[in-house]
């Protein structure tokens, strides 16, 4: 009798422990998927999977073209300038688009930005960092938000995807602390106006950061512009509307 009791309580010890062991394991692995930083993060680029030009149907991105964007803001009136160079700078082997952005507050330069993107063989449109300057009275204040992807741990992101799908949630960029924003495919079929003009079946995306809390926009994309042509902050309500598209043209001095 003593050796059978002793078989049972060592058998339900036994199953006790596998138990446990699974539900431990399911709750890490739960946790870590809920977590963007603890998710594992490792695109594969190869620079031969991508093309020289960037014709994606949300985002095209045509050398010469210069797109004015308008806000209103509690401090007045801020003017983005979004110049598409004919420039490219190589990223980790890919040769990438350089993107001049500039953005002014009541006529003063207060960020300088040169983005880099390039375009998959699929269509997707990737985002290879950024070099950029806060400025205060003409002069370098910081220059945080600087990253390239191969460097330090940065990874690149996309952008708009090749054909995106409602609920679709990416990382639009990925250095570590540093750049971590992400979009989430809201809805298709979207109609806005902006003082450029009304546009219909605009693409809607909810773009946010784990990093910043405060950071949630909803962005709309329209296919006949193929890009954005209204940007609009969820914490204030502030809008950032398309007010111009100048095509071969010269970037402002």
């Amino acid at each position: 009798m003593k050796s059978r009791n002793y078989f049972v309580i060592t058998l339900v010890i036994a199953v006790l422990v596998v138990v446990t062991a699974v539900l431990i394991n399911g709750f890490l692995v739960n946790k870590g998927d809920s977590n963007p930083q603890m998710s594992q993060y490792n695109p594969q680029i190869n620079a031969a999977d991508f093309v020289s030009t960037i014709n994606n149907t949300y985002f095209t991105l045509t050398p010469k073209t210069k797109y004015t964007y308008l806000k209103k803001t509690g401090d007045g009136t801020e003017r983005v300038e979004v110049y598409v160079t004919e420039q490219k700078k190589n990223v980790m082997g890919v040769d990438t688009v350089v993107v001049w952005d500039r953005a002014y507050s009541n006529n003063q330069l207060i960020e300088n930005t040169y983005d880099y993107y390039a375009q998959d063989k699929s269509g997707n449109v990737w985002y290879f960092g950024e070099k950029t300057q806060e400025l205060e009275n003409g002069k370098v204040t910081s220059t945080s938000g600087t990253w390239e992807a191969g460097v330090d741990g940065a990874q690149p992101g996309i952008i708009m995807k090749a054909n995106p799908q409602v609920g679709d949630n990416y990382r639009q960029e990925y250095y570590m602390g540093q750049a971590e924003d992400m979009a989430k495919i809201i809805a298709f079929n979207q109609s806005v106006t902006v003082p450029f003009g009304t546009f219909i079946n605009c693409l809607n995306t909810y773009d946010y950061s784990p990093l910043e809390p405060d950071l949630k926009e909803n962005k709309y994309y329209s296919p006949l512009i193929k890009g954005v042509v209204l940007d609009v902050d969820l914490t204030n309500g502030e809008k950032e509307e398309l007010v111009s598209i100048q095509n071969n043209t010269q970037p402002s001095p």
